[in-house]
C-alpha cells in the first residue's frame, strides 16, 4: 500500500500514472493526481511524484536489492519514456 496523504492509500502495483498538480489547482497540499487501475477519476495525492515513486520501488523491489537511487537517472534512462516523438 502507498499512502497517498490525506488518510489516502492505494495498492502500489495498481497505480499506473502520477502527475503533477501545476499552476492555480495546486494548493492545501494538492500536489500530485495519481491514476488508480479501477477507479475513474484520478486521486489527489499531497505527496510529490518522487515520494511516491519512491514508495513504490520501495514495494516492488526485493528486500535485498533495495538502497537509495537517483529517481531522475532512473526515469530518463528509459528507453521510451521521454523520446522526441520522431518515428523510425
Amino acid at each position: 500500500m502507498v499512502f497517498l496523504g490525506f488518510g489516502k492509500y492505494v495498492r502500489a502495483d495498481r497505480i499506473y500514472a502520477l502527475e503533477p498538480i501545476v499552476g492555480d489547482d495546486r494548493g492545501s497540499g494538492r500536489r500530485t493526481l495519481v491514476w488508480v487501475e479501477g477507479i475513474p477519476e484520478p486521486v489527489v495525492a499531497s505527496r510529490t511524484q518522487e515520494t511516491i515513486l519512491e514508495e513504490i520501488e520501495h514495494h516492488a523491489e526485493p528486500a535485498a536489492s533495495r538502497g537509495r537511487r537517483n529517481r531522475r537517472t532512473a526515469l530518463t534512462q528509459h528507453p521510451r519514456l521521454f523520446e522526441s516523438g520522431e518515428s523510425g
